[in-house]
């Protein structure tokens, strides 16, 4: 499986898949998950609100993945995940690298070729960035997956910086 980095929009990729880090809700909210349901359009919020009503009528807990359209976005589906907020007193990395692996796995089903993931849990819960990155490549990296590409998606130059020395430092 290739990887790949880059800085930018993840609204903007050109994918299969676009990985959301949800809120457990579903209903976006935000930073990634505003920006998407805000850039897909109302046909996200659909399906979402159709898997509350269904099987996650108590929200899709942390380190679970499930897809939807993607609506107006240049990919075919998003994955919604929802990232652990990070804890000092309880490690709770599984989680964490359990939305590369669920994600990945959905997309394994979905039939899809490349999929963009945002920095899981980097933003409003405060995951330090270097643990994440090296949570997340080597979660990647080690997934059985038909997948053949994943983008992770930087949101600026000091993100995209951290993600290359992780990646790097794993050779």
């Amino acid at each position: 499986m290739k990887i790949e980095l880059v800085e930018g929009d993840i609204t903007e990729q050109r994918v299969d898949a676009v990985v959301n880090a949800a809120n457990s809700s579903l209903l976006g909210g935000g930073g990634v998950d505003g920006a998407i349901h805000r850039k897909g359009g109302p046909e996200i919020l659909a399906e979402c609100r159709a898997l509350r009503a269904s099987r996650y009528g108590g929200g899709l807990p942390a380190g679970q993945a499930v897809a939807t359209t993607a609506g107006r976005l240049p990919a075919r589906w998003v994955i919604h995940t929802v990232g652990p907020v990070f804890s000092r007193s309880e490690d709770r990395s599984h989680l964490l690298a359990s939305c590369y692996r669920e994600s990945l796995a959905v997309a394994g089903s979905l039939g899809a070729a490349t999929v963009a993931f945002p920095a899981i849990s980097t933003g409003v819960y405060r995951w330090p960035m270097a643990d994440a990155a090296r949570i997340a490549l080597t979660t990647v990296r080690q997934a059985g997956t038909a997948v053949e590409e994943v983008r992770f998606v930087l949101f600026n130059s000091a993100a995209y910086a951290v993600f290359e020395d992780a990646l790097r430092d794993m050779g």
